[in-house]
């Protein structure tokens, strides 16, 4: 049996439960960071068989930049009304909404991009790469697709808190904690001055 001041620690380092953190020191023989790493391969895993689960409760948060020029709205929905009203469920709302202040993405996923935006980016692409060989040119092309989704779709975005961690990965993290399904349903971004 796992120790307790183990336990405790591995549930203060992870916000597992009692019994998933003595599984975890015990299939990892007391090794921290095994366990650590056991309990988010779990949770990952456990995160993505509830994806598919409705998402009917949940909150509209806000975030107001320093000096009222840049300000985000973001709805960020999950299954019950009970995990909406955590602590770790608002929290996640407000990070999301600085994220988007900080990090301008377009969409929350690349399906919602209009493909006029997309066809236009493609032509850029073309037009860059015309001296190119014709057997790379359009390996080059999707490439500069690739990198233009990681910069413009929020979930591709490393997650300004943790550039390690790709937004869609802190959810699925998220989901794991909670044990419900969480979705960024839309988000808008204001900045004075900028077109409308």
């Amino acid at each position: 049996m796992a120790a307790s001041n183990f336990v405790k620690e591995l549930r203060e380092r992870t916000g597992s439960g009692v019994k998933a953190c003595q599984e975890a020191l015990v299939a990892c023989n007391d090794d921290m960071e095994k366990a650590i790493e056991h309990l988010r391969k779990k949770g990952l895993a456990d995160a993505s068989k509830k994806s598919g689960k409705e998402t009917g409760a949940g909150g509209v948060f806000s975030y107001i930049h320093a000096g009222n020029k840049i300000g985000v709205m973001l709805q960020l929905n999950c299954e019950t009304d009970f995990v909406a009203n955590t602590e770790q469920f608002k929290e996640l709302g407000k990070d999301l909404c600085m994220h988007v202040c900080a990090s301008r993405p377009v969409a929350v996923k690349r399906e919602n991009i209009p493909q006029e935006t997309i066809e236009r980016e493609k032509g850029i692409y073309t037009e860059q790469v015309k001296d190119k060989p014709e057997a790379a040119r359009e390996k080059i092309i999707q490439g500069k697709l690739e990198k233009f989704y990681q910069d413009m779709v929020l979930m591709e975005q490393p997650f300004v808190k943790d550039d390690k961690l790709k937004v869609e990965d802190l959810i699925k993290e998220k989901i794991a904690v909670l044990k419900e399904n969480i979705v960024i349903k839309r988000f808008v971004r204001f900045e004075v001055g900028e077109k409308a």
